[in-house]
């Protein structure tokens, strides 16, 4: 369903588990960059104003995942730690496509938001099915289905706009950079990417 072209190893999830309060520290500032993501959009195309109706309860959905995540923190006595670089999202960062018409712009940023949600969504997943924590595993497994939303919902605004065939072209040259990203990147468990 997400399209991604390469699965996440195994081994994350087992090195995820080990490192529960670092895991939950790197959720925590993802859910709050995808929160700032969707006001950035907002403010900067307010023009589409199909993309503003979406994003609006996006943003309070990624904000209230926030708030969850730091809840699920405090239940285990840990603490949100220092917020890191995130390598994954830089890398796509630099693929993206800048300047030019801003349809290309918005299209652009909606699917490097997809992307980011598909791939949170398959590690949520194996989150859901593999921690020993059942707490978490249903914790994950909520999310999961949430982020498969607005993977759907990012994708279909970026057909909307800019046309199916040319967005989905443009959205199998994304999955095939991210393949390789993931390819090159560390299997770290202290990180959601």
């Amino acid at each position: 369903m997400l399209g991604l072209k390469l699965p996440t190893d195994p081994r994350w999830v087992n090195l995820a588990e080990i490192s529960i309060e670092d895991i939950l520290t790197d959720h925590a500032y993802c859910e709050q960059k995808a929160a700032s993501n969707g006001i950035s959009m907002i403010q900067k195309y307010p023009e589409y104003e199909r993309v503003v109706e979406e994003l609006v309860p996006l943003v309070s959905e990624e904000w209230g995942h926030f708030k969850l995540v730091l809840e699920q923190l405090s239940k285990r006595n840990l603490k949100l730690g220092q917020q890191r670089r995130d390598e994954y999202v830089n890398a796509l960062l630099g693929f993206m496509h800048k300047g030019g018409t801003r349809l290309i712009q918005i299209t652009e940023r909606l699917l490097f938001s997809a992307l980011i949600e598909a791939r949170s969504c398959e590690r949520f997943k194996l989150l859901s099915q593999n921690v020993d924590d059942a707490e978490l595993r249903s914790f994950y497994k909520n999310l999961m289905v949430s982020e498969a939303g607005h993977y759907k919902m990012f994708l279909d605004l970026a057909c909307e706009l800019y046309g199916k065939d040319k967005a989905l072209a443009r959205w199998e040259e994304y999955l095939e950079f991210e393949a390789g990203v993931m390819k090159e990147l560390e299997v770290r468990g202290d990180r959601m990417h």
